[in-house]
């Protein structure tokens, strides 16, 4: 009786050190496979994958009981009531000033492997900053919009104004031909970006937005390469003139050959709310 214990207990043993031996064989082989530095091996799908196509993100976000809500509600002037809408623009903006591994970038002059682009924060302009509390005291807001990361991603920009497709907003098209005779007639390298209200009285309510430091991402910024500290462009939404006591319903969008809009999949687009009490 003992002995056959002993050898139940000898093949066990066996058994399961042969398994662990398999596993600890298959773990190295499949890492491998993997380059943990610099990209996975599997990306983001071809051009009929909605992971071929970027999303768009905004700051500040919700508090984290009602994260997923998209209404930014605030007492304009009251500091007691914006103070967590700036702490978490100050949070999402406090790396950006300390990135390393940056340099500064040009059309003609991207960044060189291992580095990225540096974005300055002191490109968002006057009132979009930690000084002036993003402009949420003062009755102008700021929201940061954001493009997600994804690897190796390059945009598809437009080359001429006959490729702006139909759909896009007429105020663009003339900012967008405007920029065009200012840079000698060629087209700037931009991911563009338009922000509207939804509906026509949220139009109404909207008031002036200034885009700061430009209205788009600078192509030189992508691709991704999953560089060490590297730092989103970002694009920062002045609110000038927003009708109090209304909540207004705000969808922007970003413009490329190789970005589509897809609302239900919020792909390429995204949308807020904002009251201003």
């Amino acid at each position: 009786m003992r002995f056959n214990i002993m050898k139940i207990g000898v093949f066990y043993l066996f058994f399961y050190a042969f398994l662990a031996s398999f596993f600890a064989v298959m773990l190295t082989i499949f890492y491998q496979t993997l380059d943990l530095n610099n990209s996975p091996t599997y990306t983001p799908g071809d051009g009929s994958s909605l992971l071929s196509h970027p999303a768009l993100g905004f700051r500040p976000l919700q508090r984290a009981d009602n994260i997923e809500s998209t209404l930014i509600w605030y007492k304009n002037g009251d500091e007691a009531d914006v103070e967590h809408w700036v702490t978490s623009l100050n949070d999402f903006m406090a790396p950006y000033e300390n990135a390393t591994n940056s340099v500064d970038c040009s059309d003609g002059k991207p960044a060189k492997e291992g580095k990225f682009c540096s974005f300055r924060t002191s490109l968002l302009g006057g009132t979009c900053n930690k000084a002036n509390k993003w402009g949420y005291m003062s009755g102008s807001p700021c929201v940061l919009l954001k493009l997600n990361k994804m690897l190796g991603w390059k945009p598809d920009v437009y080359k001429s104004l006959e490729e702006l497709p139909d759909d896009m907003p007429s105020d663009l098209k003339a900012y967008i031909t405007g920029e065009k005779a200012k840079n000698g007639g060629r087209m700037p390298k931009l991911i563009w970006v338009s922000c509207t209200g939804e509906n026509p009285a949220d139009e109404e309510y909207l008031g002036e937005i200034k885009y700061h430091p430009w209205r788009g991402f600078p192509t030189y910024f992508f691709p991704y390469r999953n560089s060490l500290d590297y730092r989103s462009p970002v694009v920062a939404l002045e609110f000038m003139g927003l009708a109090p006591n209304i909540l207004i319903n705000i969808e922007c969008k970003v413009w490329a050959k190789n970005i589509e809009h897809d609302r239900s999949n919020r792909v390429g687009l995204v949308h807020f709310e904002i009251l201003k009490d």
